[in-house]
């Protein structure tokens, strides 16, 4: 996939089986992500988001709906899927675990180490390429799972929670390196986050999703500018807030 991927699901519900009958997680979701546009999506915690991100990569098949990738059926391997963990093997080197980004996306060996060492200088963990995963610190491993979703060759992104589980310092800065990652590539992303503020920085677009079954709530589309000033991050993390604030008083009245 060389250019940016037009994104686009239409009516998708899905369910859960559980012992009482087929429980609901998403119905009626529809999504249209622009080529190039970096879209996020916030929401109450086990409201589908992850469940979304899994049907539009095309690892699980929606009960009604569609996905379409530049108006074709959405398969497995279309788009990069960065989990909430880093997903690491342990008995592979940090070189390794990030050439399987490429290598899984058909190239040979010596090309794929190539890129890696690249993506890993970019990301700035040169000089650890020949450690494992044990050896290294939380925010360095997510590091890791960013450039394995570089090295990839996919030109969209689907970024579940990437930086959830960091300290704030580190999550700072993997933010300002996927911010200018995007900017320079521009892959389309729909990045899943419980942060506010990541939202307002980074996002073109910003769905704000229901309770379960999960539906739209409300899209807000931030018209200020990258980078985007402190006002303007205040302004749209006030926007998004409110609209989260709502759900959570009509889900208290109901």
């Amino acid at each position: 996939m060389s250019e940016a991927p037009h994104v686009v699901a239409q009516d998708l519900r899905f369910a859960h089986t559980a012992p009482d009958g087929p429980a609901a997680i998403l119905d009626g979701v529809g999504l249209d992500v622009a080529p190039g546009q970096f879209v996020a999506l916030v929401g109450p915690s086990g409201c589908g988001k992850s469940t979304l991100l899994d049907v539009l990569a095309g690892l699980r098949a929606p009960d009604r709906g569609r996905v379409q990738i530049d108006g074709q059926n959405v398969a497995a391997g279309d788009l990069a899927l960065m989990p909430q963990t880093d997903a690491l093997f342990p008995w592979r080197t940090l070189l390794d675990n990030v050439a399987m980004g490429a290598r899984l996306a058909g190239a040979d060996a010596t090309s794929a180490a190539v890129a890696s060492h690249e993506v890993l200088a970019r990301v700035g963990l040169s000089g650890f390429e020949r450690h494992f995963p044990h050896a290294l610190s939380g925010g360095m491993r997510q590091r890791a799972a960013l450039a394995r979703t570089l090295v990839s060759g996919r030109r969209g992104w689907l970024l579940d929670e990437p930086f959830g589980a960091l300290d704030a310092l580190t999550r700072a800065d993997l933010r300002a390196d996927l911010h200018e990652t995007w900017a320079r590539l521009r892959p389309t992303v729909i990045l899943v986050t419980h942060d506010i503020e990541e939202a307002a920085v980074l996002a073109d677009r910003v769905i704000v999703c229901g309770r379960r079954p999960m539906g739209v709530t409300r899209e807000i589309e931030m018209v200020a500018p990258h980078p985007r000033s402190v006002a303007d991050v205040a302004e749209a993390r006030a926007e998004i807030t409110e609209v989260l604030g709502q759900l959570s008083t009509r889900a208290v009245a109901g």
